[in-house]
């Protein structure tokens, strides 16, 4: 290249590093030719070498550590911990399947106290209940005071995802919300009737009293929605209206209970007694206490194989199905499979909790 081409090139990266050792441009771009400047007496001028300064690096927070992930904007600290040895399903990926399928979870979760089933370190190490938040639980997260016998004690909720989200972060595998909401925590708006199967009983005889007691419940103008629980059993969950208290949803849940019962004693019973339970289908009306919980729709169990806890159409109750039959990584393929929410028609379904219905599963006035 001509001397009078030089002047008017520059190599395409700019400065030094875009010549040779040779003095020949990398890659040059012709801008055009100098007027004012005589080709001969162009020379190559160096420049002395002096490092570029260190591009300037925001300061890491202290609470960031390398290697952590965000979901929903909330910080997952040990994300590649697992949770579930069977699947080497992590923590991160627990965040992400709520991120994923919060359409589902959220709406029947919002603004309801929670009580928590923690493992923070995974399936495989302890793992215990809680009602009140400590300092594992983000501030962030929102809480409702309840009184109690002791006075009163604080209890999360969730409002949205990154709520959830916080959760997962504090190691909660499992979420079990009351039966009403912080606006009125002393009127539940359901009830739980939770089926518990003890050793030998068939399924078949499950699906039978599962639909024995929807009709029950249809005789006295509630509607039953039917649930997996994914663990062993199944529930009946009936909308109501908010009114009724706690005592009288427990006793009016208790009387048809025991009602079913006492028409079936060898085949069920009201008693949690594990000895009483042998071949024997326990009806838990015990959820329907004030402060007791259930397991929520959509939850993951902190069980083997992350069995999900399941929304199911009566029809489905088939042969078939099974109370764990869905986890984290079928529960897609059945959600993109359906035409309609299987609870579809829940929140239309709400009923009060009337006199005349307590006095027909033969309850008093004055026990209710």
């Amino acid at each position: 290249m001509e001397p009078a081409a030089r002047v008017g090139a520059v190599g395409a990266g700019g400065g030094e590093a875009a010549i040779t050792r040779d003095g020949v441009l990398r890659h040059p771009a012709f801008r055009g030719l100098r007027e004012d400047r005589d080709a001969t007496e162009i020379r190559w001028q160096r420049a002395e070498q002096t490092p570029a300064p260190p591009a300037p690096q925001r300061p890491r927070p202290a609470s960031v550590k390398r290697g952590d992930a965000y979901v929903a904007g909330v910080r997952i600290s040990h994300p590649d911990r697992v949770l579930y040895p069977e699947q080497g399903l992590t923590k991160v990926a627990l965040a992400r399947y709520y991120e994923r399928y919060q359409d589902w979870v959220l709406p029947p979760l919002i603004n309801r106290p929670l009580s928590l089933l923690r493992c923070p370190r995974g399936l495989d190490t302890e793992c215990f209940y809680q009602k009140h938040p400590h300092a594992a639980i983000s501030a962030d997260v929102p809480r409702v005071s309840i009184e109690e016998k002791k006075g009163h004690a604080d209890y999360v909720y969730v409002t949205k995802l990154s709520d959830l989200v916080a959760l997962v972060q504090a190691g909660v595998m499992e979420l079990h919300p009351w039966g009403s909401r912080v606006d009125k925590v002393e009127r539940p708006d359901s009830l739980i009737f939770d089926l518990d199967p003890g050793p030998d009983v068939p399924w078949d005889e499950m699906r039978r009293v599962a639909r024995w007691l929807r009709d029950d419940l249809e005789a006295l103008h509630l509607t039953g929605f039917l649930r997996t629980t994914g663990g062993k059993g199944l529930h009946v969950v009936v909308p109501l209206r908010r009114g009724a208290g706690w005592d009288r949803a427990k006793a009016f849940a208790r009387a048809v209970c025991e009602r079913m019962a006492d028409r079936e004693p060898d085949r069920l019973t009201t008693k949690a007694s594990k000895a009483l339970r042998q071949e024997r289908i326990f009806l838990d009306y015990l959820r329907n206490g004030r402060g007791a919980t259930a397991v929520a729709s959509y939850s993951v169990r902190a069980r083997p194989g992350a069995p999900v806890a399941v929304p199911l159409r009566w029809d489905e109750l088939t042969p078939a199905m099974r109370p764990d039959r869905y986890n984290v990584d079928n529960l897609g393929r059945r959600l993109a499979a359906l035409s309609e929410d299987p609870w579809a028609g829940f929140d239309d379904a709400r009923r009060p909790l009337t006199l005349a219905m307590t006095r027909a599963v033969g309850l008093k006035d004055k026990e209710v």
